[in-house]
């Protein structure tokens, strides 16, 4: 089944889920699907010691595709979201931000120690089997999928566990690419959307998060 046929289905699902939900509680729990790589946690990133989140990853991996990684990562924002990430640092010591050894780009924005705002956004390749099982996992957790763009998005959002703030996750997935957004505390309007139109320039505008709280 194909990414787009599981979305599509998750769709159905939650919209049937309600209703079935008297009719299945004595039911035995069908056994989930395996996926081929191990299933992406929706659960709040803890920050480490040092005040970089440890988040858990998409499955990336050494790949090529017709569409190059970015090299900077203000470059492929817009003005309106650069200003609304004034001067928060990028890339600072101990945040994890750069160029990893599979070619994976990592913005981290924040700083060093402020465990309850900070934005890491990963971009790298990622196996079309391997992606769509993740996307799938995320889709079972609660998280809203659709596809803008000639891709598919997957967002959510969840309170902190202790402080007063909303933390949360957008994945996009394009032509074999993950742009993968974790953040705390900091969601710029339209941060995501910038990254594809940059990224994708003449794919054609993706259509508006449909909730407004995600970047």
């Amino acid at each position: 089944m194909s990414v787009r046929s599981r979305v599509r289905v998750l769709a159905l699902t939650t919209a049937t889920g309600a209703l079935l939900a008297t009719a299945s509680a004595c039911a035995p729990e069908p056994a989930p699907p395996t996926p081929s790589t191990p299933p992406v946690s929706a659960a709040s990133p803890t920050p480490s010691a040092a005040g970089a989140p440890v988040l858990a990853d998409f499955p990336f991996a050494p790949s090529e595709s017709t569409t190059p990684l970015p090299d900077d990562c203000r470059a492929i924002l817009t003005e309106s979201v650069l200003s609304e990430l004034g001067d928060v640092p990028l890339n600072a010591p101990g945040m994890g931000g750069g160029i990893r050894p599979d070619s994976t780009r990592v913005c981290a924005w924040g700083e060093p120690g402020a465990a309850g705002t900070w934005l890491v956004t990963r971009i790298g390749f990622s196996p079309f089997r391997a992606a769509s099982d993740a996307l799938y996992e995320l889709g079972r957790e609660g998280f809203t999928c659709y596809e803008p763009g000639g891709g598919i998005r997957c967002e959510r959002t969840w309170p902190h566990e202790t402080l007063p703030v909303t933390q949360g996750r957008t994945v996009y997935y394009r032509d074999g690419i993950v742009i993968d957004t974790q953040y705390s505390n900091l969601a710029p309007a339209g941060y995501t959307n910038a990254i594809i139109a940059s990224m994708w320039p003449a794919g054609g505008a993706p259509r508006p998060s449909p909730s407004p709280s995600t970047p």
